[in-house]
């Protein structure tokens, strides 16, 4: 387990966002990326008043919430933004150094991207994503 600081990690999201391909940031619309220390109830699928252990849900490094590009298709108010969160404690707790952090911040961030665009999970893990 590697232990960052909520600025390190934030940095290391702008940085996989600075390193995404031009062709893939110039397509998003109305979208927010941000940084959440743990998975909350309502991440994982619970009412809030539902007891749970967000270090159950170690595997969920990141969550796209909203509608993809498919899913405008059909009309899109476009007032409230569509958000990507990267989970902190899941990052620290699965990986050992910080390069490895960055590289699958940068790895969970396509992953929810793939999803903003219409993919599948399927189709992402067999992306390598």
């Amino acid at each position: 387990m590697y232990r960052m600081s909520d600025e390190e990690f934030q940095a290391a999201i702008e940085e996989a966002l600075d390193a995404m391909p031009a062709q893939f940031m110039d397509a998003l619309s109305n979208i927010a990326v941000v940084m959440e220390e743990e998975p909350s109830a309502y991440h994982l699928g619970y009412d809030e008043d539902e007891d749970y252990d967000p270090t159950e849900a170690d595997d969920l490094l990141g969550l796209f919430d909203g509608f993809s590009l498919v899913e405008r298709a059909n009309g899109y108010g476009d007032d409230i933004p569509d958000v990507i969160t990267v989970f902190k404690g899941p990052h620290e707790r699965c990986f050992d150094s910080r390069q490895e952090i960055v590289d699958e911040i940068g790895k969970t961030i396509i992953h929810e991207l793939g999803h903003y665009f219409g993919l599948e999970d399927d189709r992402l893990y067999d992306m390598g994503y």
